[in-house]
């Protein structure tokens, strides 16, 4: 199934592609957004725009990636991701009007579908196979690094050179680093073989049974929540804690938490993880999720422990969204179905953001939390549901 001999090269390289990918275009807004509008005059909203676009991009060309991984493998639909990704950098920091903006963000996301952990996952299940899981745990490892490395970094350059600086510096770092660290070791793999025969005249798909199907359907439904819930979270969290009457500074503390929380499960999941059905992993972090967000719901006392467990599942989580789409469903199948899963889920997350803002500003910080509170139980629900088809003694769905 692969040319890959050794592991660590292959994942190290993939790793740092991740580190400067998310960096640079799903966190980038966190430091750009308001330098972009002081300077060019446009709103916060129109800038904050941006993103979504990018995602709605990215959903729309998911699919498409998938069905390129599964046939030719991920190394050239991550080069060519980051080509779109610097590509894309360049228009935004030569921006001057709305649509060129507009145009860059589009760049971006379509960068992001070749690049980020849908892609990236489904690189790996097609080297190792079924034996990718440990592969996916230690990428998440580096990819939780993206904010810690890229934001002191974006923040240094904008001080010292400005917002468009930082653009051109990014496009840069994956035109030098990070598409040669693709060249050089993310090998090629073997085409699938040739059809012959009436199947060579019929399109190539990726069949599931009826009960493969509803699982399937099933683990869109939480895939999304999921995002959609880390999202609303990331966007929202700060305004939250300063609904409870915390301090900015402190609420800015406790967010700290949330980082090293998602490392440190990873690195209990790394020793542990493979001992549990992937599927059993997936209830474990909507679990975390859902006492996380429900311990924040019930008021300032535990926002530590509360943010403690919604980090350490937000963590899990990011492990689980990539092995159980393969432990269910196969690494042949993987690629395309990870596709298929990344398109509801990232248009729930450009979404997410204005109409959770919608709901701050019409009824308040606590009815935020109260959605969240109510969506993540019901996500451990429909967890426990997809486990008890997947663990069934002749299984509702291959596993």
């Amino acid at each position: 199934m692969s040319r890959a001999r050794n592991r660590l090269p292959v994942i190290s390289a993939l790793g740092i592609i991740q580190i400067f990918a998310w960096g640079s275009s799903y966190y980038l807004p966190a430091i750009l957004s308001k330098p972009i509008a002081a300077d060019t005059g446009w709103g916060p909203p129109l800038v904050s725009a941006g993103l979504s676009l990018a995602l709605l991009a990215s959903a729309l060309l998911a699919p498409r990636v998938g069905r390129l991984i599964r046939d030719r493998g991920g190394r050239d639909p991550v080069i060519g991701g980051l080509a779109l990704l610097a590509a894309g950098l360049v228009l935004l920091g030569s921006a001057s009007t709305i649509p060129v903006y507009a145009l860059a963000w589009i760049a971006i996301g379509a960068g992001m579908s070749g690049t980020l952990y849908d892609a990236a996952f489904s690189t790996l299940g097609r080297y190792y196979g079924y034996d990718a899981r440990s592969a996916i745990t230690t990428l998440t490892l580096f990819g939780g690094f993206a904010s810690t490395i890229c934001w002191p970094l974006s923040a240094a350059l904008l001080d010292h050179a400005g917002w468009r600086a930082v653009c051109f510096a990014f496009a840069a770092l994956h035109l030098i680093l990070c598409i040669p660290l693709a060249l050089r070791f993310l090998p090629p793999v073997d085409s699938p073989a040739a059809a012959t025969g009436e199947a060579a005249s019929a399109p190539r798909k990726t069949r599931l049974s009826e009960p493969e199907r509803r699982a399937f359907l099933l683990l869109a439904v939480i895939i999304t929540t999921g995002g959609t819930l880390a999202t609303v979270v990331s966007v929202h969290l700060i305004q939250i804690l300063q609904a409870r009457d915390v301090s900015l500074a402190a609420a800015v503390s406790f967010g700290a938490l949330i980082g090293p929380s998602q490392v440190a499960a990873r690195v209990v999941d790394m020793v542990i993880g493979r001992r549990l059905p992937a599927v059993m992993t997936l209830v474990t972090a909507s679990a975390l999720i859902a006492a996380g967000i429900v311990a924040l719901a019930s008021g300032y006392h535990v926002v530590a422990l509360a943010l403690v467990l919604y980090g350490a599942g937000n963590g899990i989580w990011s492990i689980a969204r990539g092995a159980v789409p393969l432990a269910l469903f196969g690494p042949e199948r993987f690629p395309v179905l990870m596709g298929g899963l990344a398109t509801p889920n990232l248009v729930a997350q450009s979404l997410a953001p204005p109409l959770s803002a919608a709901i701050m500003q019409g009824s308040g910080a606590e009815r935020i939390i109260q959605l969240l509170a109510a969506a993540a139980l019901a996500n451990v629900a429909l967890a426990l549901l997809l486990a008890f088809l997947a663990m069934r003694p002749r299984g509702a769905v291959a596993a």
